[in-house]
């Protein structure tokens, strides 16, 4: 019989454990105020995400393959996640011209029309929540964290 040692874990100091914590605590709820922020207009953070995403690709169009790797979610996720923007009329599923094996999540004009409506709210909400609550450095120094962080994990982000 083997037994195997643990490594003793590399136990945070003070300071990280302050920067760890503070994260931890505060984020489910800045996304929460977020997310309160879009309910008036039927969206999660979510659904506002994959328009968000859409709007910003080449005709409003990305492979959902594309899709949900950008947003970080299994095929069957994407799935879901999009099963209520269809619903609404604001996401449609069509095959591609070029490869009829690829599906293409396509935002309609009703789509753009809500997620244009819903970032005046939004955009306010991160300013109320986030932005307006931080120097100037400090904005700089919270990209500089994340988009260190998004490359730790093999991200690459169109952030600079």
């Amino acid at each position: 019989m083997s037994t195997t040692t643990l490594a003793s874990p590399q136990w945070l100091t003070d300071g990280e454990m302050r920067g760890w914590r503070a994260f931890a605590e505060v984020n489910h709820h800045l996304m929460a105020a977020l997310e309160a922020d879009l309910s008036p207009h039927g969206l999660t953070f979510g659904d506002y995400e994959v328009l968000v995403n859409l709007s910003e690709a080449d005709n409003g169009r990305l492979r959902m393959c594309d899709l949900a790797d950008s947003l970080g979610l299994s095929p069957s996720g994407l799935t879901r996640r999009l099963d209520g923007l269809v619903k609404a009329g604001y996401v449609a599923r069509r095959p591609s011209s070029d490869d009829r094996r690829v599906t293409l999540a396509t935002l309609t004009e009703s789509g753009l029309a809500v997620m244009r409506t819903a970032s005046t709210d939004h955009l306010a909400s991160v300013r109320r929540h986030l932005i307006d609550l931080l120097t100037e450095e400090q904005i700089t120094a919270l990209g500089d964290i994340f988009i260190a962080v998004g490359r730790g994990l093999g991200r690459t982000t169109t952030i600079s």
